[in-house]
């Protein structure tokens, strides 16, 4: 090797020091203001605004009408003329039993009734000859009022006589079981051959009204006291009673798309329970609604005009299983506040104690600090928000948009 070349490649790694020692630097030095800048997180700012008090009530669904189809004179069964489970309407023939022994009655009870009308005829025409002869004084006054006896005696018994006739006719249509109301049947209780109605008003089934349903509900006295109270301190506003919106949570979870009305609280308390019972009515045009179902009832009580509400995932639990949001101060720096949580409205926890309008309550970010450290609070936005602000920027920029929150 020449002296030229190695003075040329002395040089070169002279350069190339220099270029690695300079880059260290940089790095170093990009990794300290990364590390100097204070995390961001994602705040909300609490304002007071009127939300309604909403209690979640157990309940049971319960037909508007119900009535048992029993069996009112004695008889076979010889046919069941409806299907089992089908919608029926008023009058509509449910059984038949059989006819012939009301026919014979009737039969029986017509011929007595001509029988009767035959004696009133003959009785009246003799009343009007005894007159007659009165006048002339060919009668005497004993016979004229025995002749009157008779005939009002006759004239009585054909009254008896037409009401046998109608008992006879109602007994020949009672042998034809009809609903009562408009509704659902249930099952069968009898089968065709059955003697029903012997001693007793066999039950044969049922049938309730269901498009409408009730939905019987139970609420603490305490609680309904509790909630007097707060009406009367103005602490909640009362909500008229026209405008009380009811509605039900199905056993699955889901949402009752047919809200109902409160129609009235009992005056009564259980004292087996210490439970007054609420009623409501739903609307149930699809039959989803059956008697007996267990739901959960949702009950707009009253409106807290100034309540505070922050996002469910802001609060967070300590290692006792206290409930807790943590506070920018005014100092950027977070602190934890123990706080104390109501119910849940729209998806936001009503906040009772610790906090006060104008806090601002960190919602995201959780894992990018310890309390007391100084962050960057930035506006808290909703997954809608976010999309909704992303897609322009997706149609100008090819780069894939960073999605991620943090929900606790």
């Amino acid at each position: 090797m020449t002296v030229r070349a190695s003075v040329i490649l002395r040089s070169a790694l002279l350069l190339a020091g220099f270029g690695l020692t300079a880059c260290g630097e940089a790095q170093t030095t990009v990794k300290t203001a990364e590390q100097a800048a204070p995390p961001r997180v994602s705040v909300v700012t609490l304002q007071p605004a009127p939300r309604p008090y909403v209690r979640e009530l157990p309940g049971r669904i319960a037909p508007i009408r119900i009535a048992e189809v029993r069996a009112r004179v004695a008889g076979i069964v010889v046919d069941r003329a409806f299907k089992q489970g089908a919608d029926v309407q008023p009058g509509e023939v449910l059984y038949r039993l059989d006819p012939k022994p009301y026919e014979v009655e009737l039969e029986a009870a017509k011929a007595a009734l001509a029988k009767a009308e035959a004696v009133f005829e003959q009785s009246e025409k003799q009343a009007k000859r005894i007159e007659e002869l009165l006048v002339g004084r060919a009668a005497s006054q004993v016979q004229y009022e025995t002749a009157v006896a008779t005939f009002r005696q006759a004239q009585a018994e054909v009254a008896a006589k037409q009401a046998e006739v109608a008992r006879a006719e109602l007994n020949l249509g009672y042998a034809s079981i009809r609903s009562p109301i408009k509704g659902r049947v249930g099952r069968a209780l009898v089968t065709e051959g059955a003697l029903v109605g012997q001693g007793e008003a066999t039950h044969l089934a049922t049938v309730q009204q269901i498009d409408s349903v009730y939905a019987d509900f139970t609420q603490s006295v305490e609680e309904l006291q509790q909630l007097r109270r707060d009406f009367e301190s103005g602490a909640l506003e009362q909500v008229a009673p026209d405008a009380a919106k009811v509605r039900l949570e199905l056993g699955d979870g889901t949402i009752y798309p047919h809200p109902g009305k409160l129609l009235f609280s009992d005056v009564t308390v259980d004292p087996s329970t210490g439970q007054v019972t609420l009623r409501g009515e739903f609307p149930n045009p699809k039959g989803e609604l059956l008697p007996g179902m267990y739901v959960r009832v949702q009950i707009e009580q009253g409106i807290d005009g100034d309540s505070l509400a922050v996002p469910q995932q802001a609060v967070q639990r300590d290692d006792s299983g206290d409930s807790r949001l943590f506070l920018v101060r005014d100092d950027n720096r977070a602190h934890p506040k123990p706080v104390r949580v109501g119910r849940v409205v729209d998806d936001l926890w009503l906040v009772l104690d610790g906090v006060s309008p104008g806090d601002r309550v960190i919602v995201e970010g959780f894992q990018k600090f310890v309390p007391g450290d100084v962050v960057d609070p930035v506006p808290w936005q909703t997954r809608k928000q976010r999309r909704a602000s992303a897609e322009p920027s997706a149609t100008d920029s090819a780069e894939p948009e960073e999605t991620g929150s943090v929900v606790r």
